[in-house]
């Protein structure tokens, strides 16, 4: 347990500054991530340090295509979210809390980069569960890395304050970012968010402000987020506010959870997604959880050639030299 960062007093109560969910939380209460408690006078993180989840993963798997390819990630996660989406695939990590039944170790911030360094890992990805509401350690471990020349990866719901983000800022290089739909009512339904408005904010400023490198991950859910004008929309944003070489992943969802109910997304659907994202001016459109010829591969927009060849988490084929494709010598937005 730690004291957290970005609070206020207000009334008798914590008024909770990190996501916009702006909890005024009661003595002896938790916001509604679960880990953050008013105790004493003073808001503490509950998990920091407390790890549910250690693994070492390609970067490709977070997805991230375009930062670093074919490097390999130290990934960590704990328990909590600020999120409660109905096909969260790790729920039982995102929807338990400290002092549960989720087993939890603590690991301690001096202790994440010589971890790396033991598994030959070029970065630490905060992932899992939402890496936001853990601030204060994703604060600490990233400070120590960007001393040790290891990079950085949040892969989050995106629901964080200006004064959260730029907390961060300085020391994460990939946002990685879910938009999960492109109207308020969606996210409302299905996330318990009030709004997909500081999602999009958050991006842009990442991208924008602190010159990390954001990749945009989309999980179409039939009958939740596959419209046209849905999918046209997030295209469009992504196209006109974070540029066109950045990548978007259309993911397909598989029934789970509280939307168990529903089919997986039909293949026709990941394509049409790829042609709605391609018409709106993107680059780098890729298919996720899906077996499609191609779909994964990073092309260059100006000649054709394969820069990137990918099957499922391995690049089999690279030909980029400084981020730019060898062919042509067309910049394609890759950090390697």
């Amino acid at each position: 347990m730690r004291e957290a960062l970005l609070w206020e007093r207000e009334a008798g109560r914590i008024h909770c500054l990190l996501c916009p969910h702006d909890c005024r939380i009661a003595e002896g209460a938790r916001g509604i991530c679960g880990v953050r408690e008013h105790r004493d006078g003073a808001l503490w993180a509950l998990t920091y340090g407390m790890v549910s989840s250690v693994a070492v993963d390609p970067i490709e798997k977070k997805p991230v295509f375009h930062y670093r390819p074919g490097t390999t990630a130290l990934s960590l996660g704990s328990v909590g979210c600020s999120m409660r989406c109905g096909h969260c695939q790790n729920w039982q990590i995102s929807r338990a809390r400290p002092g549960g039944d989720q087993p939890l170790q603590y690991l301690g911030p001096e202790e994440v980069v010589p971890l790396a360094r033991e598994h030959g890992c070029e970065g630490v990805a905060f992932t899992y569960n939402e890496p936001v509401i853990w601030a204060e350690y994703v604060l600490d471990v990233a400070r120590a890395c960007r001393e040790a020349g290891i990079y950085t990866v949040m892969v989050t719901n995106g629901y964080i304050t200006e004064a959260g983000l730029d907390l961060l800022g300085p020391y994460i290089d990939v946002w990685r970012v879910d938009i999960k739909a492109f109207d308020d009512e969606t996210y409302r339904e299905f996330c318990h968010a009030r709004s997909v408005r500081p999602v999009l904010a958050a991006a842009e400023r990442a991208r924008t402000v602190w010159n990390m490198h954001v990749e945009v991950v989309t999980n179409v859910v039939p009958t939740v987020n596959d419209t046209e004008e849905t999918l046209g929309a997030i295209a469009r944003w992504i196209a006109g506010s974070l540029g066109p070489d950045t990548p978007w992943h259309v993911t397909r969802f598989f029934p789970y959870l509280d939307l168990a109910h529903l089919p997986p997304t039909p293949i026709e659907t990941l394509e049409n997604a790829r042609r709605i994202g391609q018409e709106a001016g993107l680059h780098f459109v890729f298919a996720g959880n899906v077996r499609m010829p191609g779909a994964e591969d990073t092309v260059c927009p100006s000649c054709g050639a394969v820069a990137i060849g990918r099957d499922g988490y391995n690049v089999t084929r690279r030909q980029t030299r400084a981020g730019a494709c060898a062919a042509c010598g067309t910049r394609l937005g890759i950090v390697e």
